[in-house]
């Protein structure tokens, strides 16, 4: 059930703007997370949704409906973390396959939040994306390992977010697919959206959010190809979705490709190898990269002695 808190605004507190207003309640943690719900329109004043900085007046009547997330409680896990790169503000994680990045409803251990809480608590992370997702800017899929970026303070997340959007971070992708190739770069600018009768497929549907994956041919043998591919969007499963639509689906994706592989992995195999992105206090570029998973190493050793 989502909860529902009431708030009345006396003569003391009037020509507060209204996220000020909201943020020095205990029932919320910090300014950001009261304009994220502003921006959710979960934030009623007299029965309208309104700005953050809408000045609230004496009688005011003031309505916050949480949605479900809030009432998870996230219990910290000693589970270890592989981290690559660290200062203040940012940290680089490279995520193991078979785990979620943040909690959900129906799942809430296990996960890398989980594990982040557990070394950093929620005061060390960043708070705009709410309490299942602290310090959580960008995520991975479950089966894809690799680097994920996380904010230790809401300066950072806004950072690294900008970033993002305006795509001056990079995120580099390597992954084995099916057939060849007769251009070795392209670009897809496809749209996705959730597919309509498979909730948890996504796919390329007209009208759907906008969406590009670069890709570069690295290796090609029988029937399979080595590539490189840069997100400039960051839509769920966009990677796998996009090589799926032109016919290269990711071997081993049990969701998109349902031919067999004569080599098991954990699931899809893809990585995220290399980030590249700007020092929140500093003019330094930070660029990481990490070594091939197991998975891609396996397949690759697999299509270099069989099927060159």
């Amino acid at each position: 059930m989502s909860k529902k808190y009431v708030f009345s605004v006396q003569s003391l507190s009037e020509q507060l703007r209204l996220d000020t207003f909201l943020s020095k309640m205990e029932e919320f943690s910090s300014r950001s997370q009261v304009q994220n719900l502003i921006k959710k329109k979960q934030v009623f004043v007299n029965g309208e949704n309104v700005k953050s900085s809408f000045l609230v007046k004496n009688d005011d009547e003031i309505c916050v409906e949480l949605s479900d997330e809030f009432n998870v409680i996230i219990q910290a896990e000693n589970i270890p973390l592989d981290i690559v790169f660290e200062d203040d503000d940012i940290l680089v994680i490279n995520k193991p396959k078979n785990m979620i990045t943040h909690p959900t409803t129906k799942e809430t251990t296990g996960t890398l939040v989980n594990a982040l809480l557990y070394k950093y608590g929620y005061d060390g992370l960043s708070d705009i994306n709410g309490v299942l997702r602290p310090g959580i800017v960008h995520r991975l899929d479950r089966n894809t390992s690799g680097l994920l970026m996380v904010a230790k303070n809401n300066k950072a997340h806004e950072f690294l977010a900008q970033q993002i959007k305006n795509k001056s971070a990079k995120r580099n992708y390597l992954a084995i697919v099916q057939g060849n190739f007769d251009c070795v770069e392209g670009t897809i600018n496809q749209p996705i959206l959730r597919h309509p009768s498979k909730p948890e497929k996504m796919s390329v549907v007209e009208g759907g959010k906008p969406s590009v994956t670069h890709y570069k041919v690295l290796e090609q043998f029988k029937g399979y190809s080595f590539i490189e591919l840069q997100l400039e969007t960051g839509r769920t499963h966009q990677i796998r979705v996009h090589m799926n639509y032109i016919n290269h689906p990711i071997v081993n994706d049990s969701l998109y490709n349902k031919t067999p592989f004569k080599v098991k992995t954990t699931e899809q195999v893809l990585q995220s190898y290399k980030l590249k992105f700007a020092s929140l206090k500093s003019d330094d570029i930070i660029e990481l990269e990490i070594n091939q998973d197991e998975d891609i190493q396996k397949v690759l050793k697999y299509l270099r002695s069989n099927l060159k």
